[in-house]
């Protein structure tokens, strides 16, 4: 296969662009790197075509590995024929690659695998020459396979197991799944059932039916995931005979032959049995690939979205980690991001001690001329949100102006409980290093925010359904992005974002320190 070229013609892309494109990921330069600093070369290639050419890249090459692993295989069972090496070389996703290579794979024990042990393939292959006459008779040959020291007591045994065979072999049958695997996924029905009486999210799903074609991508992870809390039962269903009709059409070859009936029997077992259940958990496998590449492409937008905020400039903030038992947690930072005060307050149950905390934020606010006051929306955030605007009230009456802001906190907890926390802040506790996080994220959210793991910033609902390494794939690759879109350099770049680049995404690194030390930007 010309990767290049199949490359070139999907992205509608100049075969020489994406040859030297190719070359430069090959070189291990990253995307982000690629994209600023080589636009001459790829024909300033930005950023998301640059991903979706890496992506494609590494799956046909995944693809041709494969092509190559199976064709060795097959070859060394001396199996290998001109029609085989034909139809993996025209084979365009993994699917069909392994489809081809299902009856040649070593399988588990298998009830066919017992019959062929027994020695019952002539038997089957017998059957399968549906002749018009039998002489002697399909049971009379059955019989002269009776051991039963083998477990072939009867012509009726013999035959069962012949039959075995037969359905194996109709289930490995490449083209037979290709074509039952788009009658599914044309005419299936996915339907849930509730397997518990009692209310929940998940009740609109207990008695429920969709098109497998038609079912949105959203709707497919609230299925598996009431199915994965057992809330659910799903199966996916063909209503009406279109695939035994094919399978028939296919198998049998004379409705005259004896061996019809036996033949009908092994077809409907392969389909019941082997390949309505595999063709099942193949398409929904696609589906949920389907709607989780959407889900993520949401997340990477929605990440996208934080870490690009717009920063607060040449402000004093104070960020204010809300709370009931343990207080609300303060903490004053310069508009460089240096921690200049902290403090513990208790305006919210079950103290409240109103006034006592007023006066320690009016203190706080004159003494560092704070000029915006960045609230956690977590547990007390309304209660702390009504103390803060009553206190900023009875500021402006002083003639003292100051903002308030509510910030999301999500993952502020993790940064603070982090060995990157305990390293920036050793001396102070996990709730005074959360209330730093806080007002540093109304500064600089993305200076902030890439110290925290995307996950735990809360970029979806359904995040924590993904595959895991492909989300971490998507959202480094925003956090590289971005990263890159501000023009991070030692005279510009905060510490986090230093120390970012530096540490979990060293490449990239490396990659703009030399672009910028030949090209003269450091001092």
């Amino acid at each position: 296969m010309d990767i290049i070229a199949q490359l070139s013609e999907e992205l509608h892309l100049k075969y020489e662009q994406v040859e030297k494109t190719v070359a430069l990921i090959d070189d291990g330069n990253t995307i982000p790197f690629i994209a600023r600093y080589r636009k001459e070369v790829t024909g300033s290639l930005d950023d998301t075509v640059l991903r979706s050419l890496d992506e494609r890249l590494n799956y046909l090459r995944s693809l041709d590995k494969r092509r190559e692993e199976v064709f060795a295989a097959i070859t060394a069972q001396d199996k290998m024929t001109p029609e085989i090496a034909d139809a993996l070389a025209a084979a365009k996703i993994l699917t069909e690659i392994e489809d081809i290579y299902r009856p040649y794979k070593q399988k588990r024990r298998t009830r066919a695998s017992v019959a062929r042990e027994r020695g019952l393939e002539p038997l089957a292959a017998l059957l399968m020459k549906q002749e018009k006459c039998y002489d002697p008779s399909i049971e009379a040959s059955a019989a002269t396979f009776i051991n039963e020291e083998n477990g072939i007591a009867s012509p009726e045994d013999a035959i069962a197991g012949a039959c075995d065979i037969i359905a194996e072999d109709i289930s490995d049958n490449a083209q037979y799944r290709k074509e039952l695997r788009r009658l599914t996924y044309r005419d299936g029905i996915l339907r849930t059932v509730g397997t518990k009486e009692e209310d929940s999210v998940y009740r609109m799903y207990y008695a429920y039916e969709e098109r497998v074609n038609r079912i949105p991508d959203h709707r497919i992870l609230a299925i598996n995931r009431g199915e994965k809390e057992d809330w659910l039962r799903v199966s996916l269903v063909i209503e009406g005979a279109a695939p035994l009709s094919y399978l028939r059409s296919e198998v049998i070859t004379s409705d005259l032959s004896p061996a019809k009936p036996y033949l009908i029997a092994a077809v409907e077992d392969s389909y019941q049995r082997l390949i309505a259940p595999s063709i099942e958990n193949e398409i929904r496998t696609q589906l949920f690939d389907r709607a989780g590449e959407g889900a993520i492409a949401n997340f990477s937008v929605n990440l996208k979205h934080l870490l690009m905020q717009a920063p607060l400039k040449h402000f004093t903030v104070m960020g204010y980690d809300p709370g009931y038992r343990t207080g609300c947690k303060l903490a004053v930072v310069d508009e460089t991001g240096r921690v200049l005060d902290t403090a513990v307050i208790y305006p919210t149950k079950p103290q409240e001690r109103i006034v006592e905390s007023k006066r320690t934020v009016k203190y706080l606010v004159k003494k560092y001329d704070v000029g915006a006051i960045a609230i956690g929306n977590g547990t007390a955030s309304k209660e702390s949100e009504i103390f803060i605007s009553d206190t900023i009230k009875e500021l402006a009456e002083e003639n003292v102006h100051c903002k308030y802001i509510i910030v999301n906190e999500a993952g502020a907890s993790v940064y603070s409980a982090s060995k990157l926390g305990a390293e920036e802040f050793p001396d102070f506790d996990v709730t005074q290093r959360s209330a730093v996080s806080i007002a540093r994220r109304l500064q600089d959210p993305l200076a902030e925010l890439v110290k925290i793991d995307p996950k735990s910033i809360g970029v979806g609902q359904y995040q924590h359904d993904m595959k895991e390494a492909r989300l971490d794939e998507a959202l480094t690759g925003v956090i590289e992005d971005c990263v890159n879109a501000v023009g991070v350099d030692v005279n510009t770049a905060s510490y986090s974002l230093l120390s970012y680049i530096a540490g979990i995404n060293a490449a990239s690194a490396k990659n703009i320190v030399k672009y910028r030390e030949e090209n003269g930007a450091f001092t």
